[in-house]
């Protein structure tokens, strides 16, 4: 009788692959797709970028190093920038990470009047200067002016 128990219960042997072996071998394939495939993307940004790269363009580092570019040594893959008036540095061509696009200045330029006057509206739409307009209510004055009326009506 044990020999029936002791042999129902051992696992059977060269039963096959699991179905849990089979989503662990899928997922690890699409996990490796896709680190190809970021690899593949990040690559073709790279060398799009650095097509673009010509003395004059303004850059950023991957360090946070703002210049423009003086210079561009192909064979050792380094880049001069200048930094400021008179002092330039020499990175490696892989530390250029983005292109400066130039901020681009409004059409019209902002007028601030000398004074707050013109700012202000009067609530009547008239034109009459803002000294003239009636002054605004605080919150507390609203509040004791609809009590008083509030009194007058009872």
């Amino acid at each position: 009788m044990f020999g029936l128990i002791s042999a129902q219960t051992q696992p059977q042997a060269g039963g096959g692959i699991d179905i849990m072996t089979i989503l662990l071998f899928a997922m690890l394939g699409v996990f490796v797709f896709m680190m190809f495939r970021r690899n593949k993307k990040t690559q073709q940004q790279q060398s799009q970028l650095q097509s673009k790269f010509a003395p004059g363009v303004e850059v950023m580092t991957s360090f946070g190093l703002y210049g423009r570019i003086v210079e561009i040594d192909e064979d050792e893959n380094k880049v001069l920038l200048e930094l400021s008036p008179g002092n330039t540095a020499t990175v490696h061509r892989q530390a250029v990470t983005k292109i400066v696009e130039p901020v681009v200045a409004a059409e019209e330029p902002t007028v601030v009047p000398d004074d707050a006057s013109s700012l202000t509206i009067d609530k009547a739409g008239s034109d009459a200067p803002a000294s003239e307009a009636p002054r605004d209510e605080t919150p507390e004055e609203t509040l004791r002016r609809l009590n008083n009326e509030g009194r007058k009506d009872s």
